[in-house]
């Protein structure tokens, strides 16, 4: 398997990666837990080694079933999350994107609790709702925070 290096930052991840919300959301067809488990590490096995989610697949779902399929192999890969959404966490239902220094640490709290991790590898905003500025120190504050705790 090829390997790319992530911007500057030294990552090496799998010139393929695996995209994981079709295995809970969104399409027709929703995996099993357990083969969404044995998908994931399938393609572990074949080189795989950067994987993308996101706290509104499920919401936290997702990442729940990626979380455990990689334990096993979680400091051999790379594993991006994605916030930024107004979730209603016990219906599940999208209210509006959402990205306030207070939410986005709940929200990434959210993602390292149903990954099962200390640590994702890449936390991004999935959508800015603008009363925020991307680079207010507020917003920085939270993730840099997070990513020291």
């Amino acid at each position: 398997m090829q390997m790319r290096e992530l911007g500057r930052s030294g990552l090496k991840v799998s010139a393929i990666g695996l995209g994981c919300m079709g295995m809970s959301f969104s399409y027709a067809t929703k995996l099993s837990r357990e083969e969404g488990v044995a998908l994931i590490r399938a393609a572990v096995e074949r080189g795989v080694t950067f994987f993308d989610t996101a706290e509104v697949y499920g919401p936290f779902a997702n990442e729940e079933v990626v979380g455990e399929a990689l334990r096993p192999f979680r400091d051999q890969v790379a594993i991006a999350t994605k916030f930024g959404f107004d979730i209603n966490f016990e219906t599940g239902e999208i209210d509006a994107v959402l990205s306030r220094p207070e939410h986005i640490r709940l929200a990434v709290e959210g993602s390292l609790k149903a990954l099962a991790s200390r640590q994702s590898t890449s936390s991004t905003s999935r959508r800015w709702s603008g009363e925020t500025p991307r680079q207010s120190a507020p917003t920085h504050n939270s993730i840099q925070d997070l990513a020291k705790n």
